[in-house]
């Protein structure tokens, strides 16, 4: 029984005041005494004179204590609905609606709540003490005012036993001896007032004043019957576990099915995995996710299916796609002629185990694995309660590995051939187009996609003198590699005065003379392939002979990189700068895309290079629905501006933690001609398109190189912008904007015109370089838009 000793004695309102009764039965037994039946007629006289003496019984009470008091006498009353002989296997127990308590148990309930432990207590799932106001009054709408409403729901107890494995019972009530009576506190309903109740389901005030708190009593009891459906509701909660989107990167997801099929095996110990089939290479692999494991696997990337099997069940699994149990696996390896396929589970304590292929349309996807550390436990027997199961573990893996696939390709897409969001919309129209052709039995083309009209935007921060950097750093490995080759040959001629390691250290001094000033372009390639073919074999040999130079050697090699062949350590410092530099910098400029994406869609690329670039395009025919404006051409070209300034801040800031203090360029191609752009199939990226467009990719491949009019200064400096152009309209237009930017403390007083020699093929372009104003504390700069420009021209 719970522990609420009467039921109202708490001070939560409701609209029902609950009293036990047994008088709505006890006249039924009335009933019986004026019948045919004389045996009937003899049990009814029975009963009712041993409730004679209990008037309380039929008057109804709250108090619980009275049911312990009177526990013989109620058990007599309802012997009839609880058959003795049945009670052994009927699951019953008498109580009163969303209350969690019970009375007058069957036997067999009473043996599952013992079975749970001492400190168990029966609680309907998902039920709170007592019911809502809400609830309560729809009950009696029902049952008093005969508004027809479907308000069941299943309800269940979850109950574990001796085990610890969790048992489901659905609870089916049965309420022929309740009565709902009214108060003189309850009140007379119109069709008017129940159809306003009806529109107003939360409106808890207008039921309080329609039905007033303590305006019925609930009279009488109820008899709950209970029956186990733990196996079903297992199925069910497979189901939907294996439903659930986000399998893969849940925490607690393999736990709660290994939980689940525990309670539907009805064994406490057993564990789940999961393996996929490779179908290409014949291999088992693992799935990937949180808390994903094989124990076929054991931890292992992948393993050939002939090793993981023996033949019979590869026959079993990989051929006819049925189940394959191992009930004692020791016994098995012993008795088995072929070389221990099982040894892994063995090892892993595993005594008996279930594989269950993973099929759909005769293709293995994946293997279930089902595993004990008891022998026996699973068999060829329970193996076939999968049956109930695998279609929607089926269900489940396809479709994950449709997603799986999704998932491939849009990090294929993003990461390599990325279609930008902006423009999406036509490729998804000529993708239709696609689809329509084919089910037209036409032959489809995915036709070229070109958009016409739109400006360009090109910015790149470049690191500066990026190659005489690496090569530096290159020239100092190899320096230092021959050096402690030079060192073992040394210590090998000293030991064994041998004229090939005179020859040998010779042609390491010519080669570390021939890098110490620069490193030529073949210098690299002449010392690995010196190194490799020449160096290396001597080394083999004297590991073997020579116990000393043998550990010399260990701690050479143990420098040596095995991705590169060679010392990595300088280089390494400036490959992991250039990498700091570019995440850095590359994140910046992702996140503040989203926001320029606000302002008018845009197709947008950037791509890591020694430094970052990006390209943009802007006009009307990439815009799905938009009205295009030379306004959000000016208002992408100030946030260029903008972002270029704080990437060169954020880059400002990361240099002292860099292994190598790399400095950085910035430049800004204005190009102020419309263009056309098409998607290159082959090559998977947009281009301008036409001849005379060229012009604007040569000045973009050309124009870093670029040196001032007369004299031998390169263009881009380290601490300042340069923005390149041709039109004096744009040179009047981005100084607005650096005299703008440069009362928000962007930029310095330092700002300049120069000409540019001509490239090949161009020439008349000149440049603005803009000192940058560079920011010492930590918080980021603000946005501005054109509008705001404007308003400061004005004041």
């Amino acid at each position: 029984m719970g522990d609420q000793r009467n039921m109202g004695c708490d001070d939560k309102l409701r609209p029902l005041v609950y009293q036990i009764s047994f008088d709505k039965l006890l006249r039924e037994y009335e009933s019986m005494l004026d019948g045919d039946d004389p045996v009937l007629a003899a049990r009814a006289k029975q009963v009712l004179d041993a409730q004679k003496p209990y008037p309380m019984l039929r008057d109804g009470f709250s108090d619980l204590e009275l049911i312990k008091e009177h526990r013989e006498v109620i058990s007599l009353i309802l012997q009839d609905s609880f058959s003795p002989i049945l009670g052994e296997n009927e699951i019953k127990v008498a109580s009163i609606p969303y209350f969690d308590f019970f009375f007058n148990p069957s036997k067999r309930f009473q043996k599952i709540v013992k079975q749970a432990g001492p400190t168990y207590k029966p609680k309907i799932r998902n039920q709170e003490i007592g019911v809502d106001y809400i609830m309560g009054c729809i009950v009696i709408l029902k049952f008093h005012y005969g508004v027809e409403l479907d308000f069941s729901r299943p309800y269940f107890y979850d109950i574990p036993d001796s085990n610890g494995v969790m048992h489901h019972y659905r609870i089916m009530y049965n309420a022929d001896f309740m009565e709902i009576l009214p108060t003189d506190k309850s009140k007379e309903l119109s069709e008017e007032d129940i159809n306003e109740l009806m529109e107003s389901p939360d409106n808890l005030s207008l039921w309080q004043d329609k039905i007033p708190p303590d305006s019925f009593v609930a009279k009488g009891f109820i008899i709950a019957n209970m029956f186990d459906v733990t196996s079903e509701h297992s199925i069910s909660e497979i189901k939907s576990s294996l439903i659930a989107s986000d399998k893969r990167s849940s925490d607690n997801f393999m736990e709660n099915l290994q939980e689940t099929f525990r309670s539907f095996f009805r064994l406490p110990d057993i564990k789940v995995g999961f393996v996929v089939y490779n179908a290409k290479k014949d291999q088992f692999e693992p799935v990937y996710g949180k808390n994903m494991t094989s124990f076929i696997l054991n931890g292992k990337d992948s393993k050939p299916c002939h090793d993981a099997l023996c033949n019979y069940s590869y026959k079993k699994l990989i051929q006819e796609n049925s189940y394959f149990a191992i009930s004692d696996v020791e016994k098995y390896n012993k008795t088995s002629n072929e070389s221990d396929p099982y040894h892994v589970l063995e090892g892993q304590e595993i005594k008996s185990a279930i594989l269950a292929p993973i099929a759909f349309e005769g293709e293995l996807l994946g293997v279930l694995e089902v595993v004990s550390n008891r022998k026996n436990e699973l068999n060829g027997v329970n193996a076939r309660k999968l049956d109930d199961v695998m279609p929607f573990i089926v269900s489940a893996v396809v479709r994950s590995k449709v997603e799986e696939e999704n998932l491939i390709d849009a990090i294929i897409q993003n990461e390599c051939t990325s279609v930008h969001s902006s423009v999406y919309w036509r490729f998804q129209e000529e993708a239709k187009y696609f689809i329509k052709d084919q089910l037209e039995s036409r032959s489809p083309s995915f036709k070229e996609i070109v958009f016409k009209d739109v400006y360009p935007l090109y910015g790149q921060i470049d690191i500066k003198d990026s190659s005489k950097a690496r090569n530096k750093a290159i020239q100092r490995d190899l320096m230092i590699q021959l050096s402690h080759v030079n060192g073992i040959l040394e210590e090998a001629l000293a030991k064994n005065s041998l004229p090939i390691y005179e020859e040998l250290i010779f042609r390491v001094n010519n080669h570390l003379d021939s890098i110490k000033e620069m490193l030529y372009t073949n210098s690299e390639q002449a010392i690995f392939d010196f190194v490799k073919e020449e160096i290396d074999p001597i080394f083999e040999h004297l590991k073997k002979t020579d116990g000393k130079i043998a550990k010399q050697i260990q701690a050479y090699e143990a420098k040596i990189d095995m991705g590169t062949g060679s010392y990595y350590d300088h280089r390494k410092n400036y490959d992991e700068s250039v990498t700091m530099i570019n995440k850095k910098l590359v994140s910046i400029l992702d996140r503040k895309q989203e926001n320029a994406q606000a302002m008018f869609p845009h197709y947008f690329e950037r791509y890591k290079t020694d430094g970052v670039e990006h390209n943009m395009y802007i006009g009307e025919s990439i815009s799905e629905n938009g009205v295009f404006n030379s306004l959000y051409l000016s208002n992408l070209r100030l946030w260029q501006l903008q972002v270029m300034c704080e990437m060169e801040n954020v880059h400002y800031k990361l240099k002292p933690e860099l292994p190598i203090p790399l400095d950085a360029t910035s430049l800004i191609l204005v190009y102020s001609s419309s263009l056309s752009i098409r998607f290159r199939m082959d090559e998977k990226k947009f281009d301008v398109d036409g001849t005379y467009n060229a012009r604007y990719e040569v000045i973009k491949k050309r124009i870093d190189k670029a040196y001032i009019k007369g004299t031998n200064e390169r263009l881009t400096q380290t601490g300042k912008i340069a923005i390149v152009y041709s039109q004096k309209k744009d040179e009047l237009e981005y100084l607005r904007y650096i005299k703008f930017l440069k009362s928000k403390k962007y930029f310095t007083d330092k700002i300049e015109i120069v000409e540019l020699e001509g490239l090949q093929g161009v020439s008349g372009l000149k440049a603005i370089r803009a000192e940058i104003l560079y920011k010492t504390d930590q918080e980021s700069q603000e946005s501005y838009t054109y509008e705001d420009l404007m308003a400061t021209l004005k004041d």
